[in-house]
């Protein structure tokens, strides 16, 4: 066998504090050992000379940073961490139907199978556990069947069962068992009737049944179909007075009685096959059975014998034995009892119901479809874990599934031959009472195989090894001295163990530990032990008393900026030793004057000094980090506007870059002008500028860098622009006009008409007054008579 040994990487991550504050320095760990079981980050520091005066033992516990800002070495940390050994690693079987035969025991579905975790506190160790569902795996069923007078026609359908349901399982395996069991009820009232007759013959009428039962093993498991026939075809039905049934009886003795079954380490299924309810735990009572069921075999002859002794078993009872003994439950039974069935089902991990029809002419088909349902899907179960112990499942099911809690430890839609994963952490708390080694075993529910895991705890440093007992170190052997300090004998105390637990309050030893013999002992911020004052712990991890009379402190020195020493230094004794580069009480002036180094690169651009790192402009005009704003300055109005006018008014050149270049200063808007800052209100220079957008619009606002160093404007918030033209005169004024005009030309033309025509008429008279012919003879006139001569006529 292979061993392969698989170092864990660290599971570590930067966690803030919580409000409970540093778990190491919250444990008071007096060794090392106590130290290490109070979470994964705290750490021992072994260095005989790491405590200052007036710190306890405890202060060696702390997180790894914490101790190596506070000197102690890292080779001088005790910081143990757990392995993960796999000690048998099996492949899962790879074949297919129809090839070589196996025994049961060398099919593998589950890999690996024995592995060794060495847990440290607080610190998971993980492993991936694989599964794969093999082909042609062996199946013992066990069909246990309601022989009470209702299931009559029942039992003819399942007389030839047997060789039925084999042809159909040689699809699934070529290793198939099957055997028979029955049940009625216990054999006392008022269950049944005890009369002589009803127990000889429970059936009314001419009905010939046998005696009642409580459960009997008809069959023990077997590959031969035709003798199950035949057994089952010699079966009588009984008869017993209550409706619900005693199968709970039945299930527990065919769950404990393997040796009586012929159970073999294969897939085990139960077909429970019933038209009733069922009798549990309490309801022995009404026949005056009281002791609780044993969960142990009693069967005698294959009858169970102490029904009228023991109680119905409970739910959770059944439920432990099933799991036990991986056998997976099919509840065949009629619609009527659907419903408390199914409600059952929800109790009974790896258990399916299936609706039985009246006659039982379905059980066949029921059976393959549950089976089916049952094998497609993986539950993981473990064992009971030790006290602290703790374990998280994720599962990587099929098309990339996958989950976590209650849901990481089931994979569903499992078909022959898919593989599964899961990654299983365990974590301890801690370390247990005694301290030993513990097993804790994994399995799929239903199936038999499982993983063995051996935990070995982390209770103790590797510098425990290494103990002195009874060391002259620990005041003339009072102690034994491990990891650089003293772990005291029973009834002494003090860091070298030099008092005994009786003398710790007696007023000499407290007279030492009174500074300048003054009335406060160990200056009210410790105990006095052993003479020696040990300072208390403050809440916050980082803060510690120190000192002979735990006088010092590393909290109560000056602060800038609310943080101690500036940040830039650290406090001792209540003063701050600054950084290189740091000066002043509270370390916040630095001697670096490259903060103070202008674009030109002279120091505050020639027009201050500086100091502590910040420039003090001696020219008032001039501002700035680097005395090199001018806001009172030509110029600065219109440095200033694109960015003034985008930002207040969402316009201007600027309006798309607006948020990148613009956000220099701080805006703030003013209703008018009378509202914006005058020079003579700040305490700094301030320039008021007006500027015109591109719309003629006019804007106000001041510019100025204040007293802290911030770049400051004020802006009035609406533009001053010139007012539009009026368009309703301007409409009727141009109407008017052109009316007007209008008006004009007619009269002109009438007046230019009028005086056409009076010329004309004028020259008409004056060609009248000058005319030449006669008025008494119209000169155009004709005789209406004409005169004609005729040439020939003679006048005779």
């Amino acid at each position: 066998m292979n061993l392969k040994l698989l170092t864990l990487q660290g599971l570590c991550c930067t966690t803030a504090h919580s409000d409970s504050g540093n778990e190491c320095i919250n444990a008071n760990a007096k060794y090392c050992g106590e130290c290490i079981q109070a979470g994964a980050k705290c750490g021992w520091c072994k260095d005989p000379n790491f405590l200052k005066q007036g710190e306890t033992v405890s202060t060696r516990c702390d997180e790894l940073q914490s101790l190596i800002k506070r000197g102690c070495a890292e080779a001088e940390i005790e910081n143990p961490h757990g392995t993960h050994k796999i000690i048998k690693d099996k492949p899962v079987t790879n074949r297919s139907k129809g090839a070589e035969k196996l025994k049961p025991e060398d099919i593998t579905q589950i890999q690996p199978q024995k592995l060794s975790l060495t847990l440290r506190s607080g610190e998971p160790q993980s492993f991936n556990l694989k599964f794969k569902r093999a082909e042609d795996y062996p199946i013992d069923l066990y069909y246990l069947m309601d022989l009470s007078y209702s299931m009559k026609d029942d039992l003819e359908n399942v007389k030839n069962l047997g060789t039925s349901l084999r042809v159909e399982m040689s699809k699934i395996t070529s290793d198939f068992r099957i055997g028979f069991g029955s049940f009625v009820e216990k054999t006392v009232m008022p269950y049944i009737s005890t009369t002589p007759a009803k127990l000889l013959n429970p059936c009314t009428g001419d009905q010939n049944c046998t005696s009642p039962f409580s459960y009997k093993n008809v069959l023990k498991l077997t590959e031969d179909g035709k003798k199950f026939n035949t057994l089952v075809g010699q079966q009588h039905i009984s008869g017993n007075l209550d409706s619900p049934e005693g199968g709970f009886d039945a299930i527990m003795q065919v769950a404990v009685c393997g040796e009586q079954i012929g159970w073999r380490n294969v897939t085990r299924l139960l077909v429970f096959s019933t038209d009733a309810g069922f009798h549990f735990a309490g309801d022995g009572k009404l026949g005056g059975i009281v002791l609780p069921n044993d969960g142990k075999c009693h069967l005698e002859n294959n009858v169970y014998t102490m029904s009228h002794y023991y109680d119905y078993p409970s739910i959770a009872h059944l439920v432990q034995k099933l799991s036990d003994n991986n056998i997976q439950t099919i509840f065949a039974v009629t619609e009527e009892f659907q419903p408390v069935y199914q409600e059952l089902k929800n109790l009974i991990p790896k258990s399916a119901v299936g609706t039985l029809s009246a006659n039982s002419s379905n059980v066949i088909n029921l059976i393959i479809d549950a089976y089916n349902s049952l094998s497609s899907e993986v539950i993981l179960e473990n064992s009971k874990l030790p006290e602290g112990v703790t374990i998280a499942y994720t599962s990587h099911c099929k098309n990339g599934v996958v989950s976590e809690g209650e849901n990481g430890r089931k994979c569903s839609n499992i078909s022959i031959g898919d593989e599964v994963m899961f990654s299983i952490s365990v974590t301890s708390k801690g370390c247990p009472k005694q301290g030993k080694p513990e097993t804790i075993k994994i399995k799929p529910l239903g199936f038999t195989e499982e993983v063995e895991i051996t935990l070995n705890f982390i209770c103790e440093c590797e510098c425990h090894k290494e103990g002195v007992k009874n060391s002259p170190k620990c005041h003339f052997g009072n102690g034994t001295y491990e990891c650089g300090a003293c772990k005291c004998n029973e009834g002494r105390v003090g860091r070298k163990c030099e008092c005994s637990s009786n003398d710790v309050a007696t007023e000499d030893m407290d007279r030492t530990c009174r500074k300048d013999n003054g009335t406060d002992i160990c200056s009210n911020n410790g105990d006095c032990v052993c003479g020696t004052c040990e300072c208390k712990k403050r809440d916050n991890p980082e803060e510690r008393y120190s000192g002979p009379y735990c006088e010092c402190d590393n909290f109560n020195c000056d602060r800038s900026g609310n943080k101690l020493c500036g940040g830039h230094g650290r406090c001792e004794c209540r003063v701050c030793i600054c950084d290189p580069m740091w000066t002043g009480s509270a370390c916040d002036c630095s001697l670096d004057n490259s903060t103070c180094m202008a674009t030109n690169k002279q120091i505050c651009n020639g027009r201050g000094t500086c100091e502590c790192g910040i420039c003090k402009c001696t020219n008032p005009k001039f501002q700035g980090p680097t005395c090199e704003t001018c806001p009172t300055c030509p110029g600065v109005c219109v440095e200033h506007k694109e960015c003034v006018q985008c930002r207040a008014f969402g316009t201007g050149e600027k309006k798309d870059t607006c948020e990148q270049d613009c956000s220099y200063f701080h805006l703030i808007k003013v209703k008018d002008r009378d509202k914006l800052p005058q020079p003579n209100d700040a305490s700094y220079p301030l320039m008021h500028c007006k500027e015109r957008d591109t719309n003629d619009c006019w804007f106000y606002y001041t510019y100025a860098v204040n007293n802290n160093t911030e770049k400051e404007v004020h802006v009035v918030e609406t533009q001053d622009c010139p007012a539009g033209p009026d368009i309703i005169p301007i409409v009727a004024g141009v109407v008017a006009g052109i009316v007007l005009i209008g008006l004009a030309l007619l009269l002109i033309w009438k007046l230019l008409m009028i005086i056409h025509d009076r010329r004309e008429f004028a020259k008409f008279e004056k060609e009248k007054m000058n005319a030449k012919w006669d008025t008494g003879e119209n000169p155009i006139y004709k005789s209406a008579v004409t005169t004609v001569v005729n040439p020939k006529y003679e006048g005779k």
